[in-house]
């Protein structure tokens, strides 16, 4: 089955100036609103309490949560630890709030809802800020290390402006899946740093696809002579590869809407970064890598290099 024509030709790279100011544009909202309102850090990047109960049966999640939200908790963190009669809760302290404090409330609340007899404190715990700067930093180090890796992986397999091609499709991913946590003011914690990774991940694939297919034409098309036979050859690669870019990120947007309406408030954020990044992804693939790749033609390699490299690769 076929959705996209094969004899398709949409001249993306034409519209390449009009799509990179888009980027841009999209890309200086979202530093401005990273400068100016930051990221809504959970738990564990600014530190906070962990309590777990547990119950003489199973509860619902939204009765737990109906349950504190009087208490003033109801952006708590809320999922099942171990069984299901066993709730985790954890909640971002207040300036000048302890621990204790934080878990008399939520036993009350909850006794209120489900009787004393009920529901058991199990126990309770302080996650320090001094944890929340190590796991900030481990995320950032794990980003920077997966960028750095790309570079060296594609430029093995490409060739260095193919990287740095890469590299700015993925830059340009995560900078807006980040403005929009900043925007939206959804909590950014471990989970949506797992969802990065992936978007990370994706995008690369979407991007290796687009370039391999770009590697084959050009070296089906020796003669290519002015930056326009270039354009034309990179833009046919596109369109060829089109079908299969639309279609994987549709089906995976199928599985990823499923996990943001149904899969509950412990994964909520999550799914919300992976559809900006699936989403975003897809985009740069075609708009952003291509065109940061071809706009470094000529300044690491002639062409007739260019040819060479890629052909003597597998």
């Amino acid at each position: 089955m076929q959705l996209i024509r094969p004899d398709i030709n949409i001249d993306f790279i034409g519209k390449r100036k009009i799509a990179l100011t888009i980027s841009a544009l999209m890309i200086l909202v979202s530093l401005g609103m990273l400068a100016v309102k930051g990221l809504n850090f959970g738990i564990d990047f600014t530190g906070g309490t962990l309590v777990e109960v547990k119950f003489d049966k199973a509860p619902s999640i939204a009765d737990v949560r109906s349950s504190i939200s009087p208490k003033g908790y109801g952006n708590a963190i809320i999922q099942e630890f171990g069984s299901p009669e066993e709730i985790l809760i954890r909640v971002q302290n207040r300036e000048g709030e302890k621990s204790s404090t934080i878990s008399t409330a939520i036993l009350d609340g909850l006794s209120e809802k489900f009787t004393a007899d009920a529901v058991e404190m199990r126990r309770v715990e302080y996650v320090g800020p001094q944890v929340g700067d190590e796991l900030t930093q481990a995320g950032i180090m794990a980003v920077l290390i997966s960028m750095l890796a790309i570079l060296v992986y594609v430029t093995f397999r490409f060739e260095f402006r193919f990287a740095l091609g890469a590299d700015a499709a993925l830059l340009h991913d995560i900078t807006i899946v980040l403005g929009l946590f900043a925007i939206t003011g959804k909590e950014f914690s471990l989970p949506v740093i797992a969802a990065l990774l992936t978007v990370i991940g994706y995008s690369l694939n979407d991007t290796i696809v687009v370039f391999d297919r770009i590697r084959e034409n050009f070296a089906a098309n020796r003669k290519r002579k002015t930056p326009a036979d270039e354009i034309s050859v990179v833009n046919g690669s596109i369109n060829q590869t089109l079908g299969r870019t639309l279609m994987t990120s549709f089906t995976t947007l199928l599985v990823v809407f499923a996990l943001f309406f149904l899969g509950g408030e412990v994964i909520h954020d999550f799914a919300f970064a992976l559809i900006a990044g699936i989403v975003v992804g897809t985009y740069s693939s075609i708009y952003v890598a291509s065109p940061v790749m071809m706009s470094l033609a000529g300044r690491f390699k002639s062409n007739e290099d260019d040819i060479k490299a890629m052909e003597a690769r597998p």
